[in-house]
């Protein structure tokens, strides 16, 4: 069976290039990621602008631990403080935004500021954006996998009923649609260890444009490419 929408309700994206496009001006990495925040500001208004339901950003990789020490204090930093300056907007654009991936290895600062925008935006009924921070599809899967081995052995899940639905209901994505488009910024064409299990069926879009200069048209035009897309799911027309 084919199927065919004009609009994803799920978009994730890779956002990839802040530090190239910061270097290529002579600046230091961390100033292409306060950049990039701009870009995440525009990506939202534009989501929620063209009806996207769901928007799940690649924020922060568990692989990102093993950047310059300078930069990745400078990203925490921008965590919290973005959590301060964005929330307003995010509440007048009736958006709600939810962590996925291992907090336990973030300051408890950070954890603070994660838990506040999450509490703060908790009413926005237009569009859920989830950020990934300290996340990798690997450490999901795993953690996915130990909560599947605890309540088969508690007798809460009998093994001969481990499926699909299993799976993904144990997820940090659980009760959150399959992305349909994943779009990856930047130039790189992988998918970085980011919502393996999620993605199998996504349709993926690749650009050369760096994520600072990622704005609403660059998101239309991922849409218009999505929208001449036919899915079929493994299966025949």
């Amino acid at each position: 069976m084919e199927q065919r929408s004009s609009l994803p309700e799920h978009v994730a994206i890779i956002m990839d290039g802040n530090g190239r496009w910061a270097q290529l001006r002579g600046h230091e990495r961390a100033y292409g990621h306060t950049a990039g925040v701009e870009s995440v500001r525009r990506v939202i208004r534009a989501a929620a602008r063209r009806g996207v339901r769901y928007l799940t950003l690649y924020t922060f990789s568990t692989e990102n631990w093993g950047r310059p020490a300078e930069e990745v204090e400078a990203l925490m930093e921008l965590f919290c403080r973005c959590v301060i300056d964005e929330t307003p907007e995010l509440q007048r654009e009736r958006t709600s935004v939810r962590i996925i991936g291992d907090r336990n290895a973030l300051s408890e600062r950070v954890q603070s500021h994660l838990a506040r925008i999450e509490e703060d935006t908790a009413g926005g009924d237009r569009l859920t954006t989830l950020l990934a921070i300290n996340y990798s599809a690997r450490w999901e899967i795993a953690e996915m996998a130990r909560r599947v081995a605890g309540d088969v052995a508690s007798g809460k899940l009998d093994n001969t009923k481990i499926d699909a639905a299993a799976v993904a209901s144990r997820l940090s994505t659980a009760g959150i649609p399959d992305p349909d488009l994943l779009v990856r910024s930047g130039g790189e064409m992988r998918l970085s260890n980011f919502l393996l299990w999620q993605c199998a069926y996504a349709e993926l879009y690749f650009t050369d444009v760096l994520w600072p200069d990622f704005d609403g048209e660059e998101f239309d035009r991922a849409l218009e490419v999505y929208a001449t897309r036919k899915r079929r799911f493994g299966l025949l027309i």
